[in-house]
């Protein structure tokens, strides 16, 4: 059993870590269920049950709160929890709340009253709306009578907190213990069923709130909003059995297949055989272990796709794709395939690489990879110029995993194809230069790197001119695509790829080396001529298998990364001498893209640096655990058990962004399996 304690009160914790730190449980459809220690919303996307809808619907929020109360066998009453309100933030026995901890991932809740012993757990049955919330009592006398009050405000999960009030129409129907509540008529109905000795749904219908999510308000969002509840439920727990309430928005001959406990023990198999089918020993246990499971909420099953699922099942094969970060990301074609290696390679998840790889190459248009697949009314986009050039990394991680030559041979007209709308130019200005063989890209009011951060039209970053990763991805791109030529055509089919990269690196190494700093220039041919600020992304030009500098060049620019860019928890994005440095990414939404690329740190970064430093650094033995340390150390902090967006450029680093991301974790998984 791999537990991590996110809060444990003998041993000084504070309120603070319950209403700061953050929980996260998926269903593998792309829902969730989230909050905070305390039970406390402070985001609009906290909530017990936020389902994965088919299109046009989306993620949407369908159970938001729980109210809990105890009533011991001595008639003793403790509420538990809390909420904020425009009073003042109120935490309902916290002094009882002795520990909180995941179990293989999941979140348990250990509550003491005068030597009663009461544990909640939650989960979510894999590919499933549907969440469990199951109470038992550990020790002391009972029965134990359990009241819950369930609480909601039916939206689009990203829609504002005050986007529905309490007066919105909700519907409660009955039949025998089944309990339907309906609001919007294009929303499937939210089915609550308590299981439990004498468990009974008492109809109080009524307002609660309004409640204040003080983490929207930080990010200059609306920050107050209603909910509303039906009523609550009420049933006696006793040593030996369990209550329960589901929340649902399965038909119910799927929910009521299966008890809960016998739900959750099939949930922890799986979760044990994750563990088990992980490809390093270093994976298996500790924080390895941990990864694994916080990598698995990444990879889905999407709802919403019924053209591909079809598509890929007369095929033989299944849909694939990768969250890239909750709570608010999609699956975006750059980050699913930096993730792939480390979330389904490393995991020994070939079959579902595979099938990622498929679903993405099916969507290939004009020689570019979606960077944003639809969700709800959303449109796909196509506007990046690296994703398409990570999909080469991907798939020869792939080969190299499973040496599976047919599913190569599959893609290769596809990706001969990318190759040649880039050459001849294709969308958003991406094209190669026929003057030097480096590729530009860049058009105005895009960003198309992964520095994409952009405000009512402001582009932060533009980088529009030859980027230097893109340079070292498109050389690698080459390469890639020569040595499967070879082995699948032949020596003469691959020596035009082989005398193409050879081009691009020469041009690449007289043109990208900035000699007064020791690096390698951001963007040349740009806009503003050649940008010599250290940044991350020149990490690249050394740590792809396929490095387009020259080898003598490498350690100048893994010495200069370290010492201007390397922190405990990965690379920050800007020098500190840039004077557009930002040290904190916090504020309203203009406030955080300004600090997005210009020094905030970046998570991911770490597995790019790990890979140079190796190079340059081949017996440094301890390398790898003592460069992830500070990140493993943080899987306690923020999110539990997951991996933060990004952090401040400065200590003590505070994690932001996104709580739990798809390439932190993976790239972590990646060099952790080295």
């Amino acid at each position: 059993m791999i537990e991590r304690v996110a809060f444990e009160r003998d041993a000084g914790a504070g309120s603070e870590e319950l209403v700061t730190r953050e929980w996260l449980v998926t269903n593998g459809l792309g829902g969730y269920a989230s909050g905070t220690l305390a039970g406390v919303c402070t985001r609009r996307y906290h909530g017990l049950l936020i389902a994965a809808l088919a299109a046009p619907l989306g993620r949407t929020m369908m159970l938001n709160h729980l109210s809990e109360q105890l009533r011991l066998a001595n008639g003793t009453v403790v509420r538990l929890g809390g909420e904020e309100a425009e009073t003042g933030l109120v935490l309902h026995g916290i002094e009882h709340l002795a520990e909180v901890r995941l179990e293989m991932g999941l979140p348990v809740w250990r509550y003491v009253v005068s030597g009663t012993v009461v544990e909640k757990r939650l989960f979510m049955p894999h590919l499933q709306n549907t969440v469990h919330v199951i109470y038992t009592l550990v020790s002391g006398p009972g029965p134990v009578r359990i009241k819950l009050r369930p609480a909601i405000s039916m939206r689009e999960h990203d829609a504002p907190v005050g986007a529905l009030g309490a007066a919105s129409p909700y519907t409660l129907s009955a039949r025998g213990d089944r309990y339907e509540l309906v609001g919007r008529a294009d929303v499937p109905a939210l089915k609550l069923r308590a299981h439990g000795t004498n468990a009974a749904f008492t109809i109080e219908p009524r307002p609660i709130g309004p409640l204040v999510y003080r983490i929207e308000g930080s990010r200059g969002y609306e920050s107050t909003g209603e909910l509303w509840t039906p009523g609550y439920v009420r049933a006696d727990l006793a040593a030996g059995s369990a209550v329960a309430l589901v929340g649902s928005t399965e038909g119910w001959e799927v929910i009521d297949a299966l008890e809960p406990e016998t739900a959750r023990s099939i949930e922890l198999t799986r979760r044990a055989n994750l563990i088990a089918r992980a490809t390093s020993p270093a994976l298996r246990q500790g924080a390895g272990a941990e990864l694994v499971l916080a990598a698995d909420q990444f990879v889905i099953t999407p709802s919403g796709r019924v053209e591909d699922a079809a598509r890929a099942r007369a095929e033989g094969e299944e849909v694939r794709t990768v969250i890239a970060g909750y709570h608010w990301f999609t699956d975006w074609g750059r980050d699913t395939m930096i993730s792939l290696p480390g979330l389904t390679l490393a995991t020994g998840r070939v079959d579902e690489a595979r099938w990622i790889l498929q679903s993405f190459a099916r969507h290939l248009r004009d020689g570019l990879l979606p960077n944003l697949f639809p969700e709800g009314k959303k449109e796909g986009l196509y506007h990046t110029a690296d994703a398409t050039l990570w999909m080469f990394q991907a798939l020869s991680a792939y080969v190299r995993a499973t040496e599976d030559w047919t599913t190569v041979e599959q893609l290769l007209p596809k990706l001969e194809e990318v190759v040649e709308r880039h050459r001849r130019g294709t969308r958003f200005g991406i094209g190669v230069d026929q003057s030097d063989g480096l590729l530009r890209q860049g058009e105005a009011g895009y960003a198309l790197t992964w520095m994409d951060a952009k405000c009512e039209g402001w582009v932060v970053t533009p980088r529009r001119g030859k980027a230097v990763e893109i340079n070292a991805l498109w050389h690698n791109a080459l390469e890639h695509l020569a040595d499967w030529r070879e082995r699948l055509r032949g020596e003469s089919a691959a020596r035009p790829l082989r005398e193409e990269a050879l081009r691009v690196r020469s041009a690449f190494n007289a043109r990208f080396w900035y000699e007064p700093g020791g690096h390698l220039y951001d963007v040349v041919d740009g806009e503003q001529g050649d940008d010599a600020a250290c940044r991350p992304n020149q990490i690249l030009a050394v740590a792809l298998p396929h490095s387009v500098l020259e080898a003598p060049r490498w350690r100048s620019v893994v010495d200069v990364v370290a010492r201007d860019l390397l922190t405990p928890v990965g690379l920050r994005s800007l020098a500190r001498s840039h004077p557009d440095y930002k040290a904190t990414y916090h504020g309203d939404l203009r406030t955080r893209d300004a600090a997005y690329h210009q020094g905030t740190v970046w998570s991911w970064l770490i597995g790019p640096f790990v890979d140079a430093w190796m190079k340059t650094h081949p017996d440094d033995e301890g390398a790898v655990e003592r460069l992830l340390a500070g990140l493993v150390q943080h899987l306690g902090e923020a999110c539990v058990g997951q991996v933060s967006e990004v952090f401040d450029a400065e200590r003590p680093f505070a994690p932001r962004g996104c709580v739990a991301q798809a390439w932190g974790v993976a790239e972590m998984i990646r060099v952790m399996a080295r």
